[in-house]
């Protein structure tokens, strides 16, 4: 079991989305009683398994069963026999307006938010716009050694096709070597009819993709309360001091053509 914390994720993004759905979930039925979220997990399961989910088209129920999930009657009152079944029926349909309630209080308060940082933009064949490149560690932009004072913006360049409601294909010149398709996010408009390039990409501009390229140093480390192996890797195409410490067993796994040299480590360290 991999535990994941906000600041030290061990899981994948799949489930990382999967967790929030829970969470919201279980902060509309029990913010009022946090003590007792655990007695909701049952009706948390219910809810995720009979919900459509947008990827399968489709409730993860009807995927399995092949039936359309069933769906939870309102109690009639007066008609059961205990006092005590009563009030847990008369108790359920309460909580379920409550949740529903609460969960329709979420999302326009989400949705109230991200709209504040959304724009509704498109842009034709043959416009002109300016391009943003973004230096994150995984791909390099440049080989400045601060980003902070580099152009924010690169261009104009001409958009030569529309790929999707929210791609565009962009006119690079030829010696730029990164893909010429790029998120709308990325484009700002150009107004005006003077076309002239301010900020030409540069031409070691190009997409890193960390591949190792060899071993510096080796160590044991506890991990998850056994001892297991790791190796300070310099990846291609990174300077040294770009060198991160990776385990020795998922290295092999991730780039099983990667020379590792002697493997003098056994598997019971692991």
């Amino acid at each position: 079991m991999l535990f994941s914390t906000s600041f030290h994720p061990q899981t994948d993004g799949q489930t990382e989305v999967v967790n929030r759905c829970l969470e919201t979930y279980l902060r509309c039925f029990c913010s009022h009683k946090p003590h007792e979220w655990c007695k909701w997990l049952p009706w948390a399961q219910y809810w995720y398994n009979t919900s459509w989910h947008s990827a399968i088209k489709m409730a993860p129920y009807q995927a399995v069963y092949g039936k359309v999930p069933p769906t939870i009657s309102s109690y009639i009152p007066k008609t059961a026999r205990l006092q005590s079944v009563e009030d847990a029926l008369l108790d359920r349909d309460a909580t379920l307006q409550l949740l529903k309630d609460n969960l329709i209080h979420a999302q326009d308060r989400m949705k109230k938010w991200a709209d504040l940082h959304r724009t509704e933009r498109s842009f034709a064949v043959g416009d002109w716009v300016f391009l943003r490149l973004q230096p994150y560690r995984q791909i390099s932009v440049g080989g400045r050694r601060s980003h902070k004072l580099s152009p924010l913006f690169y261009g104009p360049y001409k958009i030569l096709q529309k790929i999707g409601p929210v791609a565009y294909k962009l006119d690079l010149p030829e010696e730029a070597k990164i893909h010429p398709v790029f998120h709308i996010s990325q484009l700002k408009r150009k107004l005006g009819h003077n076309i002239q390039v301010h900020n030409q990409v540069p031409s070691h501009v190009v997409e890193v993709i960390k591949e190792p390229d060899s071993i510096l140093d080796r160590r044991m480390v506890k991990r998850f309360g056994k001892a297991t192996s790791e190796v300070l890797i310099k990846w291609k195409q990174l300077p040294l001091e770009e060198a991160t410490w990776e385990n020795y067993w998922e290295l092999i796994k991730k780039f099983p053509a990667f020379d590792l040299g002697t493997r003098s480590i056994s598997r019971g360290e692991h």
